[in-house]
Parts: structure tokens; sequence; C-alpha cells
């Protein structure tokens, strides 16, 4: 916060003595005890030497309420910043009361460019990051309503998801019971429960989303076909472990190397 050697400007009305409220931007004075209104130049005679501060003000002001970009937002509170710089030249009550303005207006500039931010993800539909940004300026206009569509979105996503997110919970809990029953020789009934934990413990992070949720879905398919490979090898045809193991995992990467080779050789 700027500090300056001034307080608040405090004048009182001629008619009954009340205070009196300057609205710099629109540049009228008014009493808030009985209402008369004069032109701010009649209460502060060298008001216009604080001209090119109000127009920074009105412009970063215009800018916070009517603009939907981020940079907007991010060029108001620079505006205000250079409002405030020029106000510590004259450090005097109108400038402190100038300052206190530009400080409140920073503070909404911060509140807009995290709304306009979080909007963007809400209209590009990632409702994840939505909520992160717009649940911290709740209740700055339609923050606290678009947080709701967005959890009713994500909602109906998981919902839609949870098929797929069954199956990618199957396959790591299986490559690791599968390990402890080959080389650890660990009795079925253990693996199966282990399984079971591994899969439920899977299931409710896939079922959340996230980035831990993209991870387990990357890992899990490439290793689906060795899982695969292995599970038919070692208990439908009796191939020795260790045998199964070299095939499960060899087969699919010289499957890809193969591709990538042949389209190689059809692009020449």
């Amino acid at each position: 916060m700027t500090v300056l050697n001034a307080t608040p400007i405090s004048l009182k009305c001629k008619v009954c003595g009340g205070d009196i409220i300057n609205d710099y931007l629109a540049g009228i004075s008014a009493c808030a005890n009985c209402g008369n209104r004069w032109s701010i130049t009649d209460v502060i005679p060298d008001y216009g030497k604080y001209s090119r501060i109000i127009a920074n003000i009105t412009k970063a002001n215009d800018m916070v309420e009517s603009s939907n970009k981020a940079g907007s937002a991010n060029e108001a509170r620079l505006l205000f910043k250079t409002a405030i710089m020029d106000c510590v030249k004259f450090n005097d009550p109108v400038s402190a009361d100038l300052v206190r303005i530009c400080e409140e207006g920073q503070k909404r500039a911060e509140l807009h460019a995290i709304y306009i931010k979080g909007k963007t993800y809400y209209e590009k539909k990632s409702y994840s990051s939505a909520i992160h940004e717009l649940t911290r300026v709740k209740g700055y206009r339609d923050a606290d309503a678009m947080v709701e569509i967005c959890k009713e979105e994500l909602e109906k996503q998981r919902k839609k998801q949870l098929p797929w997110a069954i199956i990618f919970s199957f396959i790591l809990p299986a490559i690791v019971s599968l390990f402890f029953r080959e080389k650890c020789g660990w009795p079925w009934a253990v693996c199966i429960i282990l399984f079971l934990a591994g899969s439920a413990g899977l299931g409710y992070i896939l079922y959340r989303g996230g980035i831990p949720s993209i991870i387990i879905k990357i890992v899990s398919f490439l290793c689906a076909a060795p899982l695969i490979t292995y599970a038919v090898l070692a208990y439908i045809f009796h191939v020795p472990v260790v045998m199964a193991v070299i095939i499960a995992i060899g087969a699919p990467i010289a499957l890809f190397v193969l591709i990538a080779v042949l389209s190689e050789r059809k692009d020449k």
C-alpha cells in the first residue's frame, strides 16, 4: 500500500454542517446530510491539476467493467498503479483520496482477471480448471452460478466415463497381483483381495478425474496389451513365466516398430 503524508480530505457543508462527499470521477460534490450538490471545482478550486490521474482511473474502471479479456484487467491494474505514482507527487488530501480509490480499483481488477480466466475455462468446457479459478472470486458477478454449472457438468462427464474408469481400474492392480503371485508365491486369495482393493482405489481416482486420472489411464493403456498377452500365454498356453513376460513386452514393441518402418517406406 502506498503511504502519503496526508490524510483524506474532510469538508463540511456550509448549509447544514454535514460531511461533503466528493465524487472525483463524476466531478460532483454532495452533502451526505442535506443532499445539496455542487460542481467539485467549487469545493476544490485546483481540481483540474488531478485531471490526468482521474482520466487514468476512469479508463481503468471502464476496462474492468466492460472488458472480457484478462489482458484488459492487467492493463487496468497498470493504469491504477500509474495513477498512484502520480498521486505521490502531490502528497495532499485529495491525492490521498485518489490513492484509496486506486487501491480499491486494483483489487477489483485482480478479481476481474481471475474471473475472466475462470470464465474462459468455462467456455472451453474445462470445468475442473474453471471451478479452481472461479472459487477464488466467490460472489463476483456470476462466478458462483458458473461454479454450480461446472459441478453439474463434471458429474455428467464422470457418469459417462464410469465404464472406462472401471476398465482402466483393473489393469494396474491385475499386474501387481500377478507379480506377487508369480514372483513371491502369494496365495490366490490374497492376490484377489489385493486386486479388488487396488481396483477400488484406482476406480475412485479415475472417477474424480484430474491429472492423476490422466496418468493412470496412460500407464494402464500402455500396460494393457502386455498384460493380456502374458495372461493368454501363461494361463491358457502354459508358456513359462520368463518367456511369457519377454513375449508380452517384446511383441507390442516389435509390432510398433514394424508399423513405423512400413509407414516410412510407404511415404517414400
